[in-house]
């Protein structure tokens, strides 16, 4: 893999695999500096335009600005059509100068980006720093600032928009010095720091968070008078270049010195409390009884997220029937792995007891106060939460186990950025999120098995004393564990009941003799209104399975509408699709008979309460006769027009 390094902290140099091939055209610099500080985000064609010309575009200007990436591409080797793929993808660690609809964006690896690594370096510095860790804040702080060989682009004369980019990282460059001294000063290293912040106040006379740091550090250094003499040049300054009194902080700092009362000492090494880093976050549940016949699911989730050389974080989607296990193996697997994730282990449940989705925000605040965030550090919004996490686990190694996440939407701010992080996710649908790198789907469990599961929770001696019963018993279960062990529970308050009783029992009709409602509800409430019309009505039939020409029958469908809201629950796990065995036959849909029978208490329900009625319905009749024919379908959801013909 080609390698290539590009620097704006000082200035332009971009090397490839060790060779310099900086552009020497003061143009082709601004445009690539630009495209490289906005790495992997598009620039518009209009914000390039205004950086090269301002107000006095050339008659060719997109001709021209064509040449300039033409000559890029060719330059720095960025051209997608030399790529050895024919498909390019944005993601495979190869850089890229790639044309997208309004603009142009250079895709790299952010590692290889020096202004990258400073942000996030000096993001983690800050978090570490409002966690209490000034030691650990400190070094990396430290750190971040060394990636800086002079002011942003310095020997560019950019133009209004790169301009704008300069003085944002000079701004974050200033901050993180702010706070490295900040840090250097909690740990009572004044005299390291006082010549650094001499000069500094020196070159800005008006920055009062400089002018306190160094009356602090004069301070403790002895030297009082000089601290009082600070004070009373920045109020000078400050009153002649901007008409301002000292601000609130610079005015304690100086009755403090004024009063001499220690309240500004630095507290002695030997009594100073260092705080400790916080314990990394173990989160997990308990992991609970061994797993049964999952052997090859769990051995596929572990191999995915500990693989060495990933390019971004490990995402594994464990998706399945209602009851089939999902959380229980998403739990063993990190159990299993979670010495590989030495810097922590969240867990989050995104479905709150009622079934209602949770607020990514809210599961974002938990992390962050679990890595020693303070709440008043914590920010507002979801995004902000998101890249504040994304900052902490950039360069660490955390895994993210995530519970009944119902949608995309809640997946995606809950993603760690680092390449050693990996997230194990239980979902009731298969997601779509293009970060998702392993799929894995349960099915229900063979009958062997179910025997297993019973035979550990119930004891193989009782079991053996009626065979035929325990077939009977674990094929009503539907090979589902949850039902499986829900059984079990029952045989264990009841000693007195043979297995087969068990059974019966269950077969008579007892409502929700599995406790399979509340997980198949859940399931249920996600569905479109039409598709949770489509699971109650396709249960009232009793046939095992059914063709695509039956189950239109029983939804008096045509067979695109009706096969759109079949896949729609098979994507839920409502039904099975069974695949035909060649292309002579048709394919067929199961329902599950623990699922039958729950669709038909939700069926006559439904009835009871109108909800037949009121409930948007695809019930489109398929006689020509009809005065409504299906229009379209996206996802689920029906629109219909009227038939004209």
């Amino acid at each position: 893999m080609q390698m290539l390094c590009v620097k704006v902290l000082g200035p332009l140099e971009v090397v490839r695999d060790g060779v310099p091939i900086t552009p020497s055209a003061p143009k082709l610099q601004r445009v690539f500096s630009l495209l490289a500080v906005s790495a992997n985000h598009i620039v518009r064609t209009e914000q390039l335009i205004e950086e090269l010309w301002e107000e006095n575009p050339p008659t060719s200007v997109k001709t021209t600005l064509q040449t300039y990436v033409y000559q890029l591409r060719k330059l720095l080797e960025l051209d997608p059509a030399q790529r050895p793929s024919a498909r390019v993808r944005r993601d495979d660690g190869q850089p890229v100068l790639l044309t997208l609809s309004g603009g142009y964006m250079l895709a790299v690896d952010r590692d290889a980006l020096d202004s990258s690594h400073f942000e996030r370096q000096a993001t983690q510095g800050w978090t570490e720093l409002d966690a209490g860790d000034a030691e650990a804040a400190f070094h990396t702080l430290d750190g971040a600032l060394r990636l800086w060989r002079g002011s942003a682009l310095v020997d560019l004369n950019p133009g209004p928009v790169l301009q704008a980019e300069v003085l944002r990282l000079d701004e974050m460059r200033k901050n993180a010095l702010e706070h490295r001294i900040d840090a250097a000063l909690q740990l009572g290293r004044h005299q390291e720091v006082l010549g650094e912040l001499t000069r500094l106040a020196a070159q800005q006379p008006t920055h009062e968070g400089f002018q306190a740091k160094l009356m602090l550090a004069l301070y403790r250094s002895g030297r009082r008078s000089e601290a009082l003499g600070v004070y009373q040049r920045t109020r000078s300054s400050l009153a002649d270049e901007l008409g301002l009194d000292p601000g609130a902080e610079l005015q304690r700092v100086h009755r403090a010195v004024l009063a001499a009362n220690g309240s500004l000492d630095a507290v002695p090494a030997q009594v100073r409390r260092q705080v400790a880093r916080p314990e990394p976050p173990r989160q997990l549940p308990p992991a609970g009884p061994g797993l049964v016949g999952r052997d090859s699911e769990l051995h596929t989730v572990v191999t995915a997220v500990t693989a060495p050389d990933r390019r971004g974080p490990a995402v594994v989607t464990v998706d399945g029937p209602p009851g089939s296990g999902k959380t229980a193996l998403c739990v063993h697997a990190g159990h299993d792995v979670r010495e590989k994730f030495p810097d922590g282990q969240f867990h989050a449940s995104l479905a709150d007891a009622a079934g209602q989705p949770v607020d990514p925000g809210t599961v974002l605040a938990g992390f962050l106060r679990a890595i020693g965030v303070p709440g008043d550090r914590i920010a507002g919004s979801v995004a902000e939460r998101s890249t504040q996490f994304r900052t902490w686990t950039a360069d660490r190694r955390v895994l993210v186990v995530l519970d009944d996440v119902l949608d995309d939407h809640q997946l995606a701010p809950l993603l760690p950025a680092g390449r050693g992080c990996a997230v194990v996710v239980a979902s009731r649908m298969q997601l779509s999120d293009p970060s998702v790198t392993t799929v894995v789907s349960l099915s229900p469990l063979s009958g062997a098995d179910g025997v297993r599961v019973l035979s550990g929770l119930v004891g193989p001696e009782r079991l053996a004393q009626d065979p035929d019963g325990t077939r009977a018993l674990v094929a009503r279960c539907d090979g589902l564990p949850l039902a499986l062990h829900a059984a079990a529970t029952r045989l264990r308050h009841r000693p007195h009941w043979p297995v087969r009783r068990a059974a019966d029992w269950a077969a008579t009709g007892a409502d929700d003799p599995f406790d399979l409602r509340s997980s198949v509800s859940l399931s249920y409430r996600v569905a479109t209104p039409e598709v949770r019309w489509a699971f109650r009505t396709l249960s009232t039939s009793d046939a095992g399975s059914l063709s695509l020409a039956a189950a239109s029958a029983v939804l008096n469908l045509d067979g695109c509408l009706a096969e759109t809201l079949l896949d729609d629950l098979v994507n839920l796990h409502l039904l099975e699709f069974e695949h035909a065995a060649d292309h002579t036959e048709e394919h067929h849909y199961r329902m599950l008979p623990t699922f039958r029978d729950i669709g038909r208490r939700l069926h006559l329900e439904a009835e009871l309460l109108g909800a037949a009625r009121t409930e948007p319905q695809p019930a489109l009749a398929v006689t020509t006769g009809d005065a409504y024919q299906p229009l379209c379908h996206e996802a689920g959801r029906v629109a219909v027009a009227p038939n004209r013909g």
